[in-house]
């Protein structure tokens, strides 16, 4: 239902939002290799789809850079297997729409709260990443040549540009750029990118410039290609499978970045999961018609909420808006500069450098910037899958050794002095209890360390295991508990165990140490009920 109170604020934001997004939809359409209309088509789509369905109030969502990016790969992979998109359209299609797929069902799983643990030097490397391969794209667009479609390529044909300079082009690129950065100056309330768009290319048009545009864009609705779906080879399902993982979590974790950003602007909060079903239906609709896939996308998203958008239907607006262009102005479109867009496509790419990041990559830990850095060279490199990948183990490598050094630090083995009742310092060989506390988990990252103080205890008769601070053990600490308690009874050291929290003294239970090897009567609900039970049995012997 529509609420006549915030229908002003819908209209206007949505109607700037798809503005915003006209010129951007374009370049990430011609940047991929599909062409313009491929943008606006997953504009459109995207837009309307994901607004209804999703679990952000005010979000924009359409091709973004990141998503242009992987978007980008999978095209000029297939295009390379199959010789040109016509041919290859059924694997792209599919593979958009199993992106679309994909993002349902993680939605539907519930897995949306877990991006908030990817770890901020992956995330760093990656955008920056991304922002360095949009520019590096635009190189030779910007100088009014063909680019070509791999990174490595681009490098390796930079020697080809000093003597086929279209001066034009280069002219247009710049003064593209500067408009961009410049006219905000004078007023912001109309996007300098859409400024750029039209006014050089009618600077083009009437100067009779000899630049590479556009060309022919499709009018009209777009073509649904489910019988190419249906009448495709699904032979090798893993060619299509892996790039649309990719595709679904990146584009996962764009939205999802972007609904905090709306969140902190309207103070609301976002349903993660819908809005995961809701990016993945938009991208299952983009796909069907030909179109991009895309993600809630930062910079439209606050537009639209500064103009006044709060509802969902300022989101579908956007895609109304979209489409209007679409079915009215293709002729017009079809004049756009390429240069003009590899001016627009070059100032998104250094917007989303993390400039935060790399300002302070030799203040943060080394360990913490080499991994930056690695999933950076990656990034560009190598392929954006493997960059997250080796970045989240690297990470997490590093995660659990420092959690594993600091309960090595803090896990404490000292004597129990029987006369008084009291952890004493140093070891005593005169004492037969000793105490081993732990502080913290008692996972993989702790286990050798465990195994170490359990092999080089003294002479002793009881050994004492204090888990008050353990509220985890994982499958590793169960089985280094386990394999500790058997080696101690080997060697007729009796076991206690105080204070044990429920999560570890269900895993003990279920493999049976305790009560098999570990006896109920062995078991203190605290060290002080152990301790006094120490100093009633001294005094029976006494």
């Amino acid at each position: 239902m529509i609420n006549m109170k915030t229908l002003p604020g819908d209209l206007f934001g949505g109607i700037t939002a798809a503005v915003v997004a006209l010129p951007l939809a374009l370049a990430f359409g011609v940047q991929s290799g599909m062409g313009a209309i491929a943008g606006l088509y997953g504009a459109i789509a995207l837009g309307i789809l994901a607004a209804i369905f999703g679990g952000t109030k005010t979000q924009i969502s359409g091709p973004t850079g990141p998503m242009a990016v992987v978007a980008a790969a999978v095209i000029a992979g297939e295009i390379a297997i199959y010789g040109s998109v016509d041919a290859a359209i059924g694997t792209i299609v599919a593979t958009f729409v199993l992106a679309g797929v994909f993002q349902i069902l993680m939605g539907i799983s519930g897995i949306g709260k877990y991006v908030r643990y990817m770890p901020y030097p992956v995330i760093s490397g990656f955008m920056s990443g991304i922002g360095l391969i949009i520019i590096f794209l635009q190189i030779f667009p910007f100088f009014g040549l063909k680019s070509p479609s791999q990174i490595v390529d681009v490098f390796t044909s930079l020697g080809t540009i000093a003597g086929n300079i279209n001066w034009q082009a280069v002219g247009l690129a710049v003064a593209t750029i500067a408009i961009i950065y410049l006219f905000p100056r004078v007023t912001r309330k109309v996007p300098s990118a859409l400024v750029a768009l039209i006014g050089l290319t009618l600077v083009a048009v009437l100067m009779k410039l000899d630049v590479p545009v556009i060309g022919d864009i499709p009018k009209g609705f777009p073509d649904v290609h489910i019988d190419t779906l249906l009448s495709m080879d699904w032979h090798h399902p893993m060619t299509m499978v892996i790039p649309a993982l990719t595709l679904a979590a990146l584009g996962a974790i764009d939205s999802l970045l972007t609904s905090v950003v709306a969140d902190n602007k309207t103070k609301t909060k976002h349903d993660s999961n819908r809005e995961l079903i809701g990016q993945g239906v938009g991208n299952v609709g983009a796909g069907l018609i030909g179109g991009l896939p895309g993600a809630g996308a930062t910079m439209r998203t606050v537009v639209n909420i500064d103009a006044g958008g709060r509802t969902r239907l300022s989101g579908v607006i956007h895609g109304l808006g979209l489409l209007a262009v679409l079915l009215g102005a293709g002729t017009y479109a079809a004049m756009i500069p390429l240069p003009v867009l590899a001016g627009i496509l070059i100032t998104v790419g250094v917007g989303i450098i993390d400039y935060k990041g790399l300002k302070h990559i030799t203040d943060v830990p080394r360990s913490e910037a080499v991994i930056m850095v690695i999933v950076l060279i990656l990034t560009v490199f190598v392929d954006l899958l493997q960059a997250v990948a080796v970045g989240m183990v690297l990470a997490s490598i590093l995660f659990m050794k420092k959690m594993g050094d600091v309960a090595e630090e803090k896990a404490q083995a000292t004597p129990l002095d029987m006369e008084e009742g009291s952890v004493m310092e140093g070891q005593d060989k005169e004492h037969q209890i000793y105490v081993q506390t732990f502080d913290g988990p008692i996972f993989f990252g702790f286990t050798s360390y465990f195994s170490q103080i359990i092999s080089e205890l003294p002479n002793v008769k009881v050994v004492v295991l204090r888990m008050e601070k353990v509220p985890y053990i994982d499958q590793s600490g169960m089985y280094a508990i386990e394999d500790a308690v058997l080696e101690l009874e080997k060697r007729g050291i009796e076991v206690f165990i105080t204070g044990i929290q429920k999560q570890p003294e269900d895993m003990l239970r279920r493999i049976r140490l305790i009560p098999e090897v570990i006896e109920e009567e062995s078991i203190f609900k605290d060290f002080e009920t152990f301790k006094r039970f120490v100093n009633i049995a001294k005094s029976e012997n006494d």
